[in-house]
């Protein structure tokens, strides 16, 4: 059961309302960085999530809190469109701010919305839930939304620097934030958890039996002409502090050459490949 109020989150003012800017922010709202992505990410995670509740409850109070975001961005967008003509004819088409949405800056926000915002990007494109991961694995869940919250948060940064508006920029600025302490708590339950080294790797339920390990340790220089960029990735204890780090340089192919042999009639192939 969800409870909803009527007053947003945090405060939405636009003091020049810009309706290229209301484009902007729809990636925001429905792009794979944006809201959407997130809210029903936490959704579909805490309704899938097993063992201690309080992880359900804590990915389940995001979520809402991510729908809360979705609401003022969507106040944001209508505020910037305010003063947009329905036809050409008006007055207010001759205003160089409202001219930009008659001149193609976004046309789906007068013919499909009505001057207010969509589930779409900011190419308007709908946001189709490919990009909600939740694999009922706590682990891996933390990581995908510390790097859901990552990318947020550069994309929000990226607004703040596209506008000279005081009030989109206050309203930025909390998204920001926010984003900062999302990325906190998911990274601290990976923490609580035993840390990196305990969690990694993913899923650490997997029998070691399972995994040909002597392959789970080297890095590949694929690479013909370049030499291995070394780094923490080639030498030292592995993070999960189950071996040490080393290098393979111009591995050998240990698989066979594919081939699948002649083709089986009532394939629809030809009849030379069947011969």
């Amino acid at each position: 059961m969800f409870h909803h109020s009527s007053k947003l989150q945090y405060q939405v003012r636009v003091d020049t309302p810009d309706p290229i800017f209301a484009k902007h922010l729809q990636q925001a709202i429905g792009g794979i960085e944006g809201e959407i992505r997130v809210a029903m990410q936490y959704f579909f995670q805490a309704m899938g999530a097993r063992g201690d509740a309080k992880y359900r409850d804590m990915l389940m109070m995001t979520a809402t809190e991510e729908l809360s975001h979705i609401e003022f961005l969507g106040h944001a967008v209508a505020l910037n469109l305010e003063g947009a003509p329905v036809s050409v004819q008006e007055k207010a088409a001759q205003d160089p701010v409202v001219n930009a949405i008659l001149g193609g800056t976004n046309p789906r926000h007068i013919l499909s919305s009505g001057l207010s915002a969509m589930p779409v990007n900011a190419n308007g494109v709908p946001f189709d839930m490919s990009h909600v991961y939740a694999t009922g694995n706590l682990g891996a869940d933390m990581m995908a939304n510390a790097t859901a919250e990552a990318g947020g948060r550069v994309l929000a940064s990226r607004l703040y620097n596209m506008t000279d508006d005081a009030g989109m920029k206050d309203m930025l600025s909390f998204l920001i934030a926010r984003d900062t302490m999302h990325q906190q708590q998911w990274l601290a339950v990976i923490e609580e958890l035993g840390g990196m080294e305990a969690q990694l790797p993913i899923p650490n339920s997997t029998p070691q039996e399972h995994e040909a390990t002597e392959h789970s340790y080297y890095f590949l220089n694929t690479s013909l002409d370049e030499p291995t960029p070394e780094g923490r990735w080639t030498k030292g204890k592995s993070l999960d502090g189950r071996s040490e780090f080393s290098i393979k340089e111009k591995p050998e192919p240990q698989g066979q050459k594919p081939d699948l042999g002649k083709a089986r009639p009532g394939t629809g192939t030809q009849v030379e490949q069947q011969k």
